[in-house]
């Protein structure tokens, strides 16, 4: 329970559980982290507690004043979670404050709930606790696991340009920018097709992670024709059509 937060707190007597029920009432949490609850002498801090901590402490100073019989029982429940709160914006359908009913709630449950855009490719979360920006790829499942907390502040963003490159025996050889799913024929086709007849013959070159360049040699013609799959490309591939 946080500042802010609305509290349904319910003094139940059991032997007349028809008229506790009716007694219910909503008591909001101070700026400060306080209950001020009317039957208590002085406000009593909830800030950090569960309600089963709230609701056992209230009712042992409750019992201690000699205002609640011994057969009366303390329930307290969350009615809203304003303390539990994050702020939501950017390229979302639905921006704005979102309530946790949770400490912790997956990256990826936030971004659900406001709809990124389709233009939408990486999130920046800024941590309330740490004050710390991390930026998290839409691709990533395995980072869209992050836990986010209340008060952090989350920016849906557009994905950042990615390019390849082609070169040699294309009309429009050069840097061209890269989409998920392109292929090596696509690749071709962006840099205006091949350049000379009879070309077909084509090398990728791709960086590993240690820096190192491997290169792979296709024939347009067998893919062309379906004896070999169109690979895809990636980004930061270098590309050569031969002459």
């Amino acid at each position: 329970v946080g500042a802010g937060d609305v509290l349904d707190v319910r003094v139940l007597n059991r032997r007349e559980p028809r008229a506790a029920a009716a007694a219910t009432t909503a008591y909001k949490v101070t700026p400060a982290g306080l209950l001020d609850y009317p039957l208590l002498a002085e406000p009593l801090q909830v800030a950090g507690l569960t309600t089963d901590e709230i609701a056992a402490r209230l009712g042992s100073e409750l019992k201690r004043r000699a205002v609640a019989a011994d057969a009366a029982e303390v329930a307290v429940a969350v009615l809203e979670y304003e303390s539990h709160a994050i702020i939501v914006s950017g390229l979302v359908k639905d921006p704005g404050t979102k309530i946790m009913r949770r400490e912790g709630v997956p990256l990826y449950v936030i971004i659900a709930y406001a709809q990124p855009l389709p233009e939408a490719g990486r999130v920046l979360v800024v941590s309330r606790a740490t004050g710390r920006s991390t930026t998290f790829e839409l691709s990533d499942a395995r980072s869209l696991n992050t836990l986010v907390r209340p008060g952090d502040v989350i920016t849906v963003q557009a994905r950042a340009k990615q390019y390849f490159y082609v070169a040699g025996a294309v009309r429009a050889p050069g840097q061209k920018e890269f989409h998920g799913g392109l292929t090596l024929t696509q690749a071709v086709l962006a840099a205006g097709g091949v350049a000379q007849p009879g070309v077909s013959l084509v090398t990728v070159a791709r960086q590993g992670a240690d820096g190192r360049l491997s290169s792979e040699r296709y024939d347009l013609r067998e893919i062309g024709a379906g004896r070999t799959p169109d690979p895809r490309v990636e980004p930061g591939d270098r590309i050569e059509v031969l002459r």
